[in-house]
């Protein structure tokens, strides 16, 4: 598979904390033109999850987008959705098993070890990070670097989809070293800036 170079994360802690709805969120990545958007949730109950991706849905309704939902295969499979799972959560094998063929998987990895593990299970991609340092999440792994980016492209043949403390300033240099795609959340809600025009600045300078 081949995925954009920009993938974008609709964190719900993140939407919150600026006071930016998911459906507003989704809404700004399709005027942008974005082809991949995941949603993450950590906290919130099962139909919460599911009333958000249907909000999603529906802002890319007439767009070729595709949608990943965060840790949940369960949800996933009836969003009609692919997943991204951690390297604690369900494995993308036992993910395969829940979502049936056709469903995109992407799997978290961290260190050299973990990516090699990824290559060798059913994920259509791979992401590694964090590149960079993030306040993202509270429980980060140490930063690998671009040096890590590097590494894990010469370990894995999958997509490779770079995460973690991504900007506008050094976004190109993560693909240059070998990741396909840049994933980013907070660098899209910039104070005085729209997401939609950051998605697009992000596009251009990822061409």
């Amino acid at each position: 598979m081949k995925l954009p170079k920009l993938y974008p994360i609709a964190d719900r802690a993140t939407l919150d904390g600026r006071g930016v709805g998911v459906g507003e969120f989704a809404r700004e990545m399709a005027e942008a033109g974005v082809g991949v958007l995941q949603y993450r949730d950590k906290v919130r109950a099962p139909n919460d999850v599911l009333r958000a991706a249907k909000e999603i849905a529906a802002a890319f309704a007439r767009r070729d987008c595709l949608l990943i939902m965060n840790d949940r295969p369960d949800l996933a499979l009836l969003a009609g959705w692919g997943v991204h799972v951690g390297h604690e959560d369900l494995s993308p094998d036992d993910a395969r098993k829940v979502l049936g063929a056709g469903r995109v998987i992407g799997v978290s990895t961290h260190n050299d070890s973990q990516v090699m593990v990824a290559d060798a299970s059913v994920a259509d991609y791979v992401a590694i990070g964090p590149v960079f340092a993030t306040a993202t999440k509270a429980d980060t792994e140490p930063v690998v670097g671009l040096e890590g980016v590097r590494r894990a492209r010469a370990l894995s043949t999958k997509p490779l989809v770079a995460i973690g403390g991504i900007t506008l300033e050094n976004a190109r240099s993560v693909i240059d070293a070998g990741a396909d795609s840049v994933s980013v959340i907070r660098a899209l809600l910039a104070a005085g800036g729209r997401p939609s025009q950051i998605a697009k600045d992000f596009l251009e300078i990822l061409r």
